[in-house]
């Protein structure tokens, strides 16, 4: 689903990494059509997105990327799978349906310092969530894993034989979504990329949080990769002061040719006039009420200096104006 969007968004090159087959039981979720019955998933996902968008290029592995000679293999092409080649991809999107999975490519990601966004939906099908896991300055999946996975539970022990995990097309859709909006915000520089977004379909429920990546982290890249960020940090110059802000008017046409003025409908008299109090609904009353300004009354001193002033000349007024 998530390569479909990301397909008829134009991206330049998409690369797929899955070891499984199409089965009828994958029918309830979208993409995948019945004729596709065991094909390897990454054959058949290219079949219907070359006929979606030919433009886009694609590089398809179908094998597991947890196997030791695999997963040097899958950290490879991600060091160098770029359309340009020789150089790192711009975002690993992980939609993997395991721990297993999700701790190979935490463990890839962090010893390449590669981006990387985290996505699942929850067994029950009513809920999922993402995470944008930046190696050192967010948290990666290993600072704080599943009860699961910090548990040394093997993940395999908990599913039963030919029993799948309940799925529902529209949970997966808004899910990948949101991984495909936040990945794009990402390639081109707009909005804000979420560090963490939950969903609750019960509820309707999208809670957001910033995750740090946890000092004690089991993963020993990870810890690396904080240091590293922290020093890098330490090189910035300090942020600067705000500085205060010209209030002045400023000219925005320095000349006037046709003669265009602002003038305002109301007089100086009427604003005096005009009756500020703040009126209430009938049955309403404040709580409150603010105190009328009192008239300034001028002090002796003043009154003893503006005495006479009428017969005055300038250079008097001056003389006193410097006594005040």
């Amino acid at each position: 689903v998530t390569a479909e969007m990301l397909t008829r968004c134009g991206v330049g090159k998409l690369l797929l990494f899955d070891y499984d087959k199409v089965e009828l039981a994958n029918m309830n979720r979208l993409f995948f059509r019945p004729d596709q019955s065991g094909l390897s998933k990454v054959e058949a996902a290219v079949e219907t997105l070359r006929d979606i968008n030919p433009d886009v290029e694609f590089e398809v592995h179908n094998y597991n990327i947890t196997t030791v000679d695999n997963f040097q293999h899958f950290m490879s092409r991600i060091s160098q799978g770029h359309l340009r080649g020789g150089r790192p991809v711009d975002l690993v999107l992980s939609c993997v349906d395991n721990f297993e999975a999700r701790m190979a490519i935490n463990q890839a990601c962090s010893e390449l310092g590669q981006p990387w966004l985290e996505s699942g939906v929850s067994e029950n099908a009513v809920s999922g969530h993402l995470q944008l896991i930046k190696p050192g300055e967010t948290a990666c999946f290993a600072c704080a894993p599943p009860l699961v996975v910090a548990s040394g539970i093997d993940e395999k022990t908990l599913k039963r034989e030919g029993v799948c995990a309940a799925s529902l097309p529209t949970t997966m859709a808004v899910v990948a979504g949101l991984l495909v909006q936040n990945a794009l915000k990402y390639f081109l520089g707009f909005g804000t990329v979420s560090h963490y977004v939950g969903y609750n379909a019960l509820s309707d429920f999208f809670p957001q949080m910033s995750m740090r990546p946890n000092p004690q982290c089991s993963s020993s890249y990870c810890c690396q990769r904080q240091r590293e960020y922290q020093a890098h940090l330490a090189t910035l110059p300090p942020p600067e002061a705000d500085k205060p802000t010209d209030q002045s008017d400023e000219v925005v046409h320095e000349s006037n040719e046709w003669g265009i003025s602002l003038v305002g409908e109301t007089s100086p008299g009427d604003l005096r006039s005009e009756d500020h109090s703040l009126r209430v609904a009938e049955g309403l009353q404040l709580a409150y009420s603010q105190p009328e300004p009192e008239q300034a009354t001028p002090t002796d001193t003043q009154e003893q200096v503006l005495e006479g002033t009428e017969d005055m000349n300038i250079e008097d007024l001056m003389q006193q104006l410097k006594k005040l």
